[in-house]
């Protein structure tokens, strides 16, 4: 008997390019057909077929909180019942800035927009904008939206400027854009010497989670600060995927490191289509209608998704919930190394704070080729046979993993069960 996910996908291929509308979605990575998911309560969720998964995607990292937590509910429908967009100011945009503001010493205004993509390409114009200046740095392996100049590859050499990564990105576009290794200081530094007065800005996930989960070295953020200040270039923190999820002071306040701009996303929406930007006032008053650099954007401050954001956002608030979050986290990476390590397979794991990373590896690795060399075909394997089980993890070796707050005992301990079985017949 065909399957329902199976038929869905069928269908969707004639109407949708790959049949779904975010490539990692279609499986391509890890092979066999993609899931399409019906409803979401606390760590589960249930496909078209009915079969309930314990979730690791979360979303790609919204749902700090879990799937339909009552709470967000709630609040998304007062929202809604008042109305679904107004294209205008509204008092809950100002209560969600203001927080952001209070919980992020970094950042002294901020603008609201739709998506992280958004963000992304907002902060590098900003960036531009404020200092006059063409060129920016960003790392191999980061992922900061789909915008032309980010969407770049790391050249020939060991220090060029980047390549076009996606078809569409012209080449003198991507000549604008030097890319370098992640946690590379000394790759940094000869950047800076070589181009230093043209740099408008270096863009970092302070924490990588697009390549799995890269964490940064010691000194390697604070040698971007010094050199950004340096030169006068604009340090550019994206912590769409790390801001609220690896702490309240998100990875900044956890490497006390203060950027002159911050990309924010994904928790700050609680499961809806928000993401923000901001960062120090004389940066942020460049932007119109105060300075020449231009952003608008119809459901910037969408009213239903800002009420998701501060339902999140208050319950994230609440004294040890991150110390809860990152416990579970570090139990369930340690809990799946141990059994690999008894029963012999390569492979190991790290977390920080709701964020985990999963490696076929001896070593967990520090940069973009180090993950590249990781085994992709086990980490296939590991997967289908997670998912068989009900245990959904991210469908690429190259995605971090997100545990929320409803992950629990039971949902730990069948986890590990499940892995204990799949490593044991390895």
């Amino acid at each position: 008997m065909t399957s329902r996910n199976h038929q869905l996908f069928e269908q969707s291929q004639h109407y949708i390019p790959g049949g779904v509308n975010s490539p990692v979605r279609a499986f391509k990575s890890v092979g066999g057909d993609p899931i399409f998911f019906q409803r979401g309560e606390g760590a589960y969720f249930w496909d078209a077929d009915g079969k309930s998964y314990i979730d690791y995607v979360g979303s790609w990292g919204p749902l700090i909180l879990g799937h339909a937590h009552p709470d967000v509910v709630k609040a998304v429908q007062i929202a809604a019942q008042n109305g679904l967009t107004f294209g205008a100011p509204t008092e809950a945009e100002l209560e969600i800035a203001k927080l952001i503001c209070q919980l992020l010493p970094s950042v002294e205004q901020v603008r609201l927009v739709s998506s992280g993509t958004e963000a992304g390409m907002s902060v590098i114009r900003l960036a531009r904008g404020f200092t006059g200046r063409s060129k920016i740095i960003k790392f191999e392996g980061c992922y900061h939206g789909h915008d032309d100049s980010l969407l770049v590859k790391a050249g020939s050499g060991a220090l060029t400027f980047g390549n076009p990564s996606s078809a569409g990105v012209p080449a003198e576009t991507a000549g604008h854009t030097i890319v370098l290794d992640y946690n590379d200081i000394t790759g940094i530094e000869e950047a800076f010497n070589k181009w230093g007065q043209e740099v408008a800005a270096v863009i970092v996930e302070p924490v990588a989670g697009n390549m799995n989960l890269i964490a940064p070295k010691v000194d390697f953020l604070a040698r971007l600060r010094t050199l950004c200040t340096q030169h006068g270039s604009v340090l550019i923190f994206d912590e769409v995927m790390t801001g609220f999820r690896v702490g309240l002071g998100c990875a900044q306040g956890l490497y006390q490191i203060k950027p002159d701009l911050t990309a924010l996303g994904k928790v700050i929406g609680g499961g809806m289509p928000m993401a923000a930007f901001g960062g120090r006032r004389d940066i942020m008053q460049c932007l119109a209608p105060l300075g020449p650099v231009y952003q608008a954007g119809t459901l910037s401050g969408n009213p239903v998704a800002v009420a998701a954001g501060l339902a999140t956002l208050k319950q994230v608030q609440i004294p040890g919930f991150y110390e809860k979050l990152g416990n579970r986290t570090q139990q369930l990476v340690d809990g799946i190394t141990a059994i690999a390590k008894k029963h012999g397979i390569d492979f190991c794991a790290q977390s920080i704070g709701g964020m985990f990373g999963l490696y076929f590896s001896k070593d967990i690795p520090t940069s973009f080729a180090e993950v590249m060399r990781c085994d992709k075909a086990a980490f296939n394997r590991f997967f289908h046979a997670m998912l068989e089980e009900g245990v959904y993890f991210a469908p690429s070796a190259f995605e971090a993993g997100f545990v929320s707050s409803m992950h629990g005992d039971n949902e730990l301990d069948k986890t590990l069960s499940v892995a204990e079985k799949i490593f044991k017949s390895w």
